[in-house]
């Protein structure tokens, strides 16, 4: 699978989602016999994916993993691909089936591969389609849902693969910059825009923490309402947009708006054109550069560097400043 060939275009407020499912134990009928296996169905960005493969007919959780959804690792031409227990990791249960799926997926610069019951096709959606889960959901611990869409006759989540990843310790966070004073005088002001709890609460700590005044929000149509409010507020005060924010963060892959058409808008705007706008997100990669150039992104920095995106963020908005 070629991930440049997939949405080129950029600013659509589209993706393709690969759509997959988990089979799990059917409701007992009457006489207390078990049903036919029920499929779950969830989705993820094609552009995460590297290809799809039969699993091994070994692989079996070890009395050593750090994790009990961890399988071990199998090998795959060059390297050696971990794998992850996707039902084990989302506590569901999975009835075993001949001919079970390995989704091959990189981000954050990390091939990882996930064990579900199959594949069922490609899906082209748009992002105001997906529905972000609700306030409840969304705040608990261990939340993975980002998303719910309907596909067909039936419904599929939208899974935070990279949590997994997280948790299992394939992927690392880098801790903030030591902490800086706000200057009274002249704030970094900044607005924040990720569909994921726990990665907005990391992110805006990290911002707070590096003297910025930080406004947080869970996806790109709000952050583009927020936006038109505060041009409006400029413009009634009779100042720039400058004077009330210096810049947007903003995650690529949010429901409602995702960040590329967030970016667009910006820049088609004559006014909130003025902002820079950096896309944080681990599609970012060298090969999917070209999407956040297309819609005038700032600058794109990948999801594990956490520590150096406010002193990234705090040289683009100086050197707006002094430009």
């Amino acid at each position: 699978m070629n991930q440049t060939s997939i949405l080129l275009e950029s600013g659509t407020n589209e993706l393709e989602i690969i759509e997959m499912f988990l089979l799990e134990p059917g409701t007992p009928g009457p006489d207390g016999a078990g049903g036919a296996p029920e499929p779950q169905y969830f989705g993820v960005n094609v552009a995460k994916v590297l290809e799809i493969i039969e699993a091994p007919a070994e692989l079996e959780p070890s009395a050593s993993s750090t994790h009990p959804s961890f399988l071990g690792v199998i090998p795959l031409r060059d390297m050696v691909l971990p794998v992850v227990d996707l039902s084990v990791w989302l506590g569901l249960s999975r009835v075993p089936t001949r001919h079970e799926t390995v989704i091959v997926t990189e981000f954050n610069g990390v091939k990882s591969g996930f064990l579900v019951s199959g594949v069922t096709m490609i899906h082209r959606v748009g992002w105001a389609d997906v529905e972000p889960p609700s306030r409840m959901l969304a705040e608990l611990p261990g939340n993975c849902i980002t998303g719910t869409v309907r596909l067909g006759d039936h419904f599929a989540l939208l899974l935070d693969l990279e949590r997994a990843l997280v948790e299992l310790g394939a992927v690392h966070i880098d801790l903030p910059e030591h902490a800086v004073d706000k200057d009274p005088e002249r704030p970094l002001r900044i607005l924040l825009v990720d569909d994921s709890t726990s990665v907005r609460f990391l992110l805006k700590r990290n911002f707070e923490s590096a003297g910025f005044e930080v406004q947080a929000l869970g996806n790109g149509e709000d952050a583009w309402n927020r936006l038109l409010e505060l041009k409006a507020e400029a413009v009634s005060r009779k100042v720039p947009i400058t004077s009330l924010l210096d810049a947007v963060i903003s995650d690529v892959e949010m429901p409602r708006m995702d960040g590329y058409t967030l970016t667009r808008n910006v820049k088609a705007d004559a006014e909130l054109s003025k902002l820079p706008v950096v896309l944080f997100s681990s599609l970012i990669s060298p090969s999917l550069l070209h999407k956040g150039e297309s819609v005038g992104a700032d600058a794109q920095i990948t999801k594990p560097e956490f520590g150096g995106l406010t002193t990234q963020v705090r040289a683009i908005i100086e050197k707006k400043r002094a430009g």
